[in-house]
């Protein structure tokens, strides 16, 4: 376990074993404010770190609205020098077994590398978008009542309240998105100029209608000039809105900033609503990548805490080496209302590791897609399609911040 005197060295060893880039004092003090000590781990070697994680206690909004206690795994790094030797192993097996006698039944991670974690049960579970939008050749279709949102500046940190509150507004509507801990509202504000690439400090706008705010934007500008005139660049770093208007009446002033030519988006959800307002999407150069890689714990409490638009009646046979207490036959119903999941010694009807269903949890990954991957087996025939209906999520899963 990690002490707080002990976090300096700890954090320098994270940050050289993520490539030794500029580290700010802002980004350390935060990440101090945040870490959880009692389930942050240091391997030592003699008087030198040589490996680092940690986890958060986060929750976790699961299909159906539910919102769930899921370890944050965190800050996961081995030195160059001590690879091979089993000390990441070790590490996740530490923090596997610490969440499951907490009781989470859930974990869940950023990979850097997406390649490494599937060996300890992880699925990838929710994908992002980014985009870099022609805000010059591309136009907007706006709905009704965008034109009754008024969008202000405001000071990002004076703000921050009603920022928060749209944010936990919205948690419940979309799987995978985590409810705020404490300190954690200030990831939005950190603002180091060594992070700013050239470009402005961060600005803030607020959408509000009646005096109430219903959605903000956090983004920066960049101004440069090229042999034609003006080329600058805006680079959104969080939008949140309550209803369509607002969000509309957002994107619209995104777009509309004076010497702007491009629009930057990241790290967005696969169904964000702007793609559906432009008027040429080959012209916002879209980028699909990995973001949410999610673990079930638990099988039975995890499986139990979502529901299912259709209703489901069926055997798993899930394969756990990582964590072999998930592992054998577990008969899962439920529906829209609500959910069972109890050890049985009925014949399976579908086969799949915890991996696979750790990809499927969140609904937007199909047990039909992974099937045809060869990763999910039907032991039953005409069990997979009724099963992968009900594992879908109308939403799709996000993840809204590292961690």
């Amino acid at each position: 376990m990690l002490r707080p005197e002990e976090f300096d060295r700890w954090w320098d060893h994270l940050v050289r074993a993520f490539g030794g880039g500029p580290a700010s004092t802002e980004e350390r003090e935060l990440d101090k404010s945040v870490t959880e000590f009692d389930r942050s781990l240091a391997v030592w070697d003699a008087d030198a770190i040589v490996g680092t994680s940690g986890a958060f206690s986060f929750r976790m909004t699961v299909p159906g609205g539910a919102v769930v206690p899921t370890a944050g795994v965190t800050m996961v790094s081995v030195a160059a020098t001590h690879r091979r030797r089993g000390i990441l192993t070790a590490m996740m097996r530490r923090l596997l077994a610490d969440a499951h006698t907490k009781g989470e039944p859930l974990a869940a991670l950023f990979a850097s590398e997406p390649a490494i974690y599937g060996r300890f049960g992880f699925g990838t579970a929710s994908f992002q978008i980014s985009a870099d939008i022609d805000t010059g050749r591309v136009a907007l279709a706006l709905p009704a009542g965008t034109d009754e949102v008024r969008v202000r500046y405001a000071p990002p940190a004076d703000v921050l309240k009603e920022c928060e509150a749209v944010y936990a507004a919205l948690v419940p509507r979309r799987p995978g998105m985590l409810a705020r801990q404490p300190g954690w509202e200030q990831a939005g504000l950190l603002d180091p100029e060594s992070d700013r690439n050239g470009a402005s400090a961060l600005q803030c706008v607020v959408a509000e209608r009646d005096g109430q705010v219903t959605g903000y934007a956090r983004f920066r500008t960049k101004m440069e000039w090229g042999p034609s005139g003006h080329d600058g660049s805006v680079t959104l770093e969080d939008l949140a809105a309550l209803d369509p208007a607002a969000e509309a009446a957002l994107w619209r002033f995104l777009f509309g900033i004076d010497l702007m030519t491009t629009l930057t988006v990241r790290g967005r959800p696969v169904d964000d609503a702007w793609q559906h307002l432009v008027s040429d999407i080959r012209r916002c150069r879209l980028r699909l990548r990995d973001a949410g890689h999610v673990r079930l714990v638990d099988v039975g409490t995890a499986l139990s805490a979502r529901t299912y638009p259709a209703p489901v009646d069926v055997v798993l046979d899930v394969e756990d080496a990582f964590c072999p207490w998930n592992a054998g036959r577990w008969r899962l119903t439920g529906d829209a209302e609500g959910a069972s999941c109890e050890r049985t010694s009925d014949a399976p009807a579908l086969a799949l590791t915890v991996r696979d269903l750790g990809a499927a949890y969140l609904g937007g990954v199909t047990l039909l897609s992974l099937a045809r991957a060869g990763r999910v087996r039907e032991l039953r025939p005409g069990t997979l399609t009724q099963a992968s209906v009900a594992f879908a999520s109308a939403v799709a899963p996000w993840l809204p911040h590292g961690f």
